[in-house]
């Protein structure tokens, strides 16, 4: 299995701290995002890694060139936009994605179990799995709904609202990059819709696993404390940087 991970954004939600910082170097305890990602996937048998870049690209090479002992378990490689293309126009720069591979973002933290992804995208035969999460979304504030008349029909003090999300993370089968033309900036939803709108069966992968989006402030402060806490969650059994 080759996964690709999406790591050329700017992090603007992080920001400042990521003016002049890229995004998958943010630290989680004293570890980048990005490398805590690689752990998990080289803890389900995962080698095959490609990061796609952007902005600071030359940092996060600079970082990994000096974690040769981790770099020992990868085979690593880079693809490098000179402009951006968008969360899924970067896929069409990538060479020698023939089977089915897996992407995701490069700013989450995440216990996902990538094999029960995979074996479930098989089942359903997909072109295209989107792991799915609800999240609860509360408005602290009171909502009214009125009508033409500026006469009051409703008053709910601080609803909830639960959607399923996106976390940011897919199995694609190779025929799918048919939808992406070189070098066309293209956004992820965008592509599910093509895909919609050609027949392709796109299916939500349903799952409960610790997902935290380390690009939202307050989910960035909770992946911290969990780094903290719980650290040995996230690391390789014999770690090979843990002496470096």
């Amino acid at each position: 299995m080759r996964a690709v991970i999406l790591a050329g954004g700017r992090g603007t939600r992080l920001r400042p701290f990521t003016a002049s910082f890229p995004k998958p170097l943010v630290p989680l305890g004293d570890t980048p995002v990005v490398e805590v990602l690689i752990k998990s996937l080289l803890r389900h048998g995962i080698c095959d890694v490609t990061l796609t870049l952007g902005h600071l690209a030359e940092l996060v090479q600079a970082y990994f060139h000096h974690r040769q002992r981790l770099l020992s378990r990868l085979e690593l490689s880079y693809v490098i936009e000179a402009e951006p293309t968008g969360t899924a126009g970067s896929l069409a720069l990538v060479e020698g994605l023939n089977e089915t591979f897996l992407v995701m973002n490069g700013d989450l933290l995440t216990d996902l179990n990538f094999h029960n992804l995979v074996a479930f995208h098989r089942q359903h035969e997909a072109a295209l799995t989107i792991a799915t999460q609800r999240r609860h979304v509360k408005i602290d504030l009171g909502v009214l709904e009125f009508d033409d008349n500026a006469r009051i029909t409703k008053y709910i003090e601080k609803p909830e609202h639960s959607y399923d999300v996106s976390m940011g993370v897919y199995v694609y089968e190779p025929h799918v990059l048919r939808h992406i033309v070189p070098g066309e900036y293209l956004d992820f939803p965008d592509l599910v819709l093509r895909l919609l709108a050609d027949g392709q069966r796109v299916c939500a992968y349903v799952t409960d696993c610790l997902w935290l989006d380390i690009g939202r402030p307050d989910d960035y402060a909770r992946a911290q404390q969990m780094i903290v806490e719980h650290k040995e969650r996230f690391e390789l059994a014999a770690d090979p940087d843990s002496a470096q």
